[in-house]
């Protein structure tokens, strides 16, 4: 008779047979490019996600789950946690982003997220009746915004559901443009809107293999001047599982944890990613993925440390075309 290990790796092999198929079928009938608006939103800044190709939809992530999949939070091992991580994006564009959780009791875990991101300056013109063709208008410096409030329970030991609710702005500054008339217009172009972050996850009875389901930026279409648009709305399925348990390895040393996450965005094509970490004592973190149709950052790679307490990651990700994108992030829990 085959032992559990067996029966855990068929299941494993099944489920991401399962996930790559649904991705294959969804992306099938359609091709999606730049149907969505406040893409900053999608854009990944915790370290340790980062060095797993962003699958993380089916594991326990402490407060930085409001990022990914909110359920996730609710399997937090400490009373508090905090996370803040910057991220050096492409086009000297930064990202900040800090998150929080509490658990009072038996009452669930509640949490606090914040994403901001500065674009930097751009110079601004008009066209005008002058030697130059033009005009100067000053200087933009583009800013956007997303605060969140999340809860997330552990019904049981095997499952947890989470939310997030979340104030998303985006400040692309004021513009002149020509009037109908030539006269100089200005436009404020700054705008507003709450989106909405929900996930599941089952941890089975087999040790160490989850499943997770995500639904993030969920929200009612905004509109800047005439075009209408709504935000990245984007289904994660993920499963997680400690290669550990397969082999000849003490447990409680070692944990070698493989993810696999299928993907089903707005904005662009189906995605299906692999990450593995490799952790020694729970100290020492080793972190490597790959995520697929994705033109720029296919591969990222990325290390942790861990110590009473407070840990620190860090990722990179090559890019194809610009300057390979480095995260940190820091995380503290008592």
């Amino acid at each position: 008779m085959k032992g559990p290990h067996h029966r855990i790796l068929a299941i494993v092999l099944v489920s991401t047979a399962a996930l790559v198929d649904a991705t294959a079928v969804l992306g099938q009938n359609e091709k999606k490019v730049a149907q969505t608006g406040m893409q900053f939103l999608s854009v990944v800044s915790d370290a340790r996600a980062a060095g797993l190709a962003y699958t993380v939809t089916a594991v326990d992530m402490g407060s930085e789950a409001l990022f990914s999949n909110p359920a996730t939070m609710g399997f937090g091992q400490t009373e508090v946690d905090a996370t803040f991580s910057l991220n050096r994006w492409i086009a000297d564009i930064d990202h900040l982003a800090t998150s929080v959780s509490w658990a009072p009791g038996n009452f669930g875990r509640f949490g606090l997220s914040v994403h901001a991101v500065d674009y930097g300056s751009v110079e601004t013109t008009v066209v005008a009746a002058n030697d130059q063709g033009y005009e100067d208008t000053g200087v933009l410096e583009p800013t956007a915004l997303a605060i969140g409030v999340g809860y997330a329970r552990a019904l049981s030991d095997r499952f947890a559901v989470g939310g997030q609710v979340k104030w998303v702005q985006q400040d692309l500054g004021v513009s002149t443009i020509s009037g109908s008339d030539a006269a100089l217009l200005s436009v404020d172009n700054k705008e507003s809107v709450l989106a909405f972050d929900f996930g599941t996850l089952y941890r089975t009875a087999i040790k160490d293999l989850s499943f997770g389901f995500s639904v993030r930026n969920f929200s009612q279409e905004i509109e800047y001047a005439s075009e209408s648009f709504q935000l990245p709305l984007t289904f994660s399925i993920g499963v997680a599982v400690d290669l550990a348990n397969f082999g000849m390895i003490d447990t409680e040393i070692h944990d070698v944890n493989l993810t696999v996450q299928a993907t089903n965005a707005r904005s662009h094509e189906e995605q299906i990613g692999f990450g593995l970490e490799y952790r020694f004592l729970q100290a020492v973190s080793l972190r490597g993925g790959y995520i697929s149709n994705n033109d720029e950052d296919d591969f990222s790679f990325g290390f942790g440390v861990s110590y009473f307490g407070v840990a620190a990651d860090y990722a990179y990700t090559p890019q194809e075309n610009f300057d390979g994108v480095q995260r940190l992030t820091v995380k503290l829990g008592y």
